[in-house]
């Protein structure tokens, strides 16, 4: 019998949205996203990805897990078609990104994978395209006393351990440890694969579990980060116009006022 994969999927919106739909709301001190789909966060795809690959090898399941507001099933549902066994969605309106850290993200995460035990390995993200913390991981894997590998390319089970390729500045070097453990994978492990139209409708017949906080017994931890202050960045301009009787005259004088503002 193979592996029980958890995949940690977070919903995000599409990093690949124009810059000028991102709205910078300084008093409410957070960026909403105007106009763009939401998306599996893309290294939470690498992290499928790579569970997909190891299910392939060595059969087993996979189970997708997500958290947040208004969760989106058609994302959830490409996902999963991708070669996941079944989805679970921990939704609530009290999750909104706007109201989550990555402390309480973690706390939430780990006590909907207590519900999910016996599993042997968790996969997700080394970051999320977002926030960019990278922190999440190592959370869920502190308050479930698993041990934790970042940064993959290549994951392996065999014989009650992974085996990772970490990806390095220079290289890459080889850990592993015992199952269950929890692994972040990182961009070089290879995108996740298109689901087929089939598989998607297939997908529409695999478990689907929806768990509340409330469901999990779990008191949020306070906060350890405030934000303070948000605000877009400030932009100046200065135009001055050179003027001269000749085009080398002004090419003199454009070079002179280049030099004075050490351009040049």
């Amino acid at each position: 019998m193979g592996p029980h994969i958890v995949v940690l999927a977070k919903m995000v919106p599409d990093p690949e949205g124009p810059p000028s739909s991102f709205e910078v709301k300084t008093a409410e001190k957070r960026v909403v996203a105007r106009g763009i789909p939401p998306v599996i966060n893309p290294f939470d795809e690498n992290a499928l990805e790579a569970a997909i690959r190891i299910k392939e090898r060595l059969g087993g399941t996979i189970t997708l897990l997500s958290a947040g507001k208004n969760l989106s099933r058609a994302v959830i549902l490409k996902a999963v078609a991708s070669g996941a066994d079944a989805s679970v969605l921990l939704e609530d309106d009290s999750l909104d990104q706007a109201l989550l850290d990555s402390r309480k993200t973690a706390a939430l995460l780990a006590a909907a994978l207590r519900t999910l035990d016996p599993f042997d390995l968790v996969l997700c993200g080394r970051q999320a395209s977002d926030t960019n913390a990278g922190v999440v991981g190592l959370g869920v894997a502190e308050l479930l006393g698993l041990p934790a590998v970042t940064l993959a390319q290549r994951v392996e089970v065999s014989d009650g351990k992974v085996v990772v390729e970490r990806v390095l500045s220079d290289g890459y070097e080889v850990v592993e440890c015992p199952l269950p453990a929890l692994v972040t994978v990182s961009g070089e492990i290879g995108d996740l694969r298109y689901p087929s139209l089939q598989a998607i409708r297939a997908a529409k017949e695999l478990p689907q579990r929806v768990l509340r906080p409330d469901d999990l017994g779990v008191d949020l931890p306070p906060s350890w980060v405030e934000t303070v202050s948000l605000e877009p960045p400030r932009r100046e301009r200065r135009c001055r116009l050179v003027e001269a009787d000749s085009p080398a005259e002004a090419g003199e004088k454009l070079a002179l006022l280049l030099r004075e503002e050490r351009v040049i």
